[in-house]
């Protein structure tokens, strides 16, 4: 099985950063693709960024420029560095991996529990 585990999120003021962390663990050949999905209130979740293997980044467009994605050095990690948050960034954040988990060629995707980022005016 893998776990995606997520760290981070919290409470910050409009204005502020936060960097949201997450690793991947247990049965991992390798992962490809790994980025962050965000689901606002009431809202449907939609993409954040995402980051390949080799380091190539695809940013939602109303978030180029605040937003920085970037992968771990064990490659099993991906980050995501938020400034100048504002109230509309306030949803629960889950981390995504695209994991190959054996010699097969077979990728799986894997979501993590989420964690909270509230932006308070």
């Amino acid at each position: 099985q893998v776990q995606l585990v997520e760290s981070g999120g919290g409470l910050v003021q409009a204005g502020g950063s936060l960097t949201l962390s997450c690793t991947a663990s247990g049965t991992i050949f390798s992962t490809d693709v790994m980025g962050w999905y965000r689901q606002p209130p009431g809202k449907e979740r939609e993409l954040v960024a995402t980051i390949s293997s080799g380091g190539d980044a695809n940013y939602a467009d109303s978030l180029k420029g605040r937003f920085t994605i970037s992968r771990g050095h064990a490659n099993n990690m991906v980050n995501l560095q938020m400034s100048s948050l504002q109230p509309e960034d306030t949803a629960v954040y889950y981390c995504y991996a695209r994991v190959q988990i054996s010699a097969v060629k077979q990728w799986w995707p894997y979501w993590g529990q989420g964690t909270q980022v509230t932006v308070s005016t």
